[in-house]
């Protein structure tokens, strides 16, 4: 579904990306992983096509999404779906206005049909009497899950996840771990890719981790291949380690 060719991506002298090189399969969750200013959302803005490589290709879905012009792009990203760390919800709108908003934006919908959509994610994040309540009134797990019946709201190909249990007690991110495997496996093709710190989470739900290191691909497999690696960096990301290989900005 996702492909990087040898992407690099420069500020200045400063190299975020160098040479990366990996792939994301169709219908998979895949967790991107490695410490901080690794270059973790740099990899999703380019594969969401807000930025461009400084030279190599990237491609999502087949399409070479760097020689695409704005028009294009514009397109491409109805490909996608995305829950924000913070969840992003609209404060002043209810649970149904903030997902009625991508429907609005991106469908031609009826609005019977548009209202059946809200039924059916609110349903399947576990929300289905939630449609009248404004952020305000929902916990931090609910707002979670209510962003992510907006992003599952236009059917998304992929369906992105950044940082999504970063600052949950252990029971709430239990369940949106719980959350992501059974969007998975409901929806039929769908392509989950999240952005995490949360290596407890990628152990027990990726079917895929691709952990980044300098601006590369360290190491990508599955997480028994995490478990049984010898290579000295993901060995001591993986065990906290201050000791080690791994240099520290």
């Amino acid at each position: 579904m996702i492909q990087f060719h040898s992407v690099s991506k420069k500020f200045g002298n400063y190299t975020v990306l160098d040479n990366l090189n990996l792939n994301v399969e169709k219908g998979k969750i895949t967790f991107i992983v490695g410490k901080s200013g690794e270059g973790k959302s740099v990899t999703i803005k380019h594969i969401i096509g807000l930025m461009k490589p400084t030279s190599g290709r990237i491609f999502v879905d087949g399409s070479e999404v760097t020689e695409m012009n704005p028009q294009q792009l514009r397109i491409h990203r109805f490909k996608f779906g995305m829950l924000f760390q913070n969840a992003a919800l609209f404060d002043s709108m209810t649970a149904q206005e903030n997902i009625l908003f991508p429907l609005n934006e991106n469908t031609d919908l009826t609005l019977s049909e548009k209202r059946q959509r809200i039924d059916e994610v609110l349903s399947q994040v576990g929300l289905p009497d939630a449609h009248n309540k404004f952020p305000s009134q929902l916990s931090t797990g609910e707002r979670k899950r209510i962003g992510l019946a907006r992003a599952l709201a236009a059917r998304p190909k992929i369906l992105l996840y950044d940082e999504p249990t970063t600052g949950m007690d252990p029971l709430v991110s239990e369940m949106i771990d719980g959350l992501i495997v059974k969007v998975g496996k409901e929806v039929k093709g769908i392509t989950s890719v999240v952005i995490s710190h949360d290596l407890k989470a990628a152990m027990a739900t990726a079917d895929k981790i691709i952990m980044l290191y300098k601006g590369r691909c360290v190491l990508a497999g599955t997480p028994a291949d995490f478990a049984a690696t010898t290579d000295s960096v993901v060995k001591q990301f993986f065990s906290g380690n201050v000791e080690g290989p791994m240099e520290f900005l």
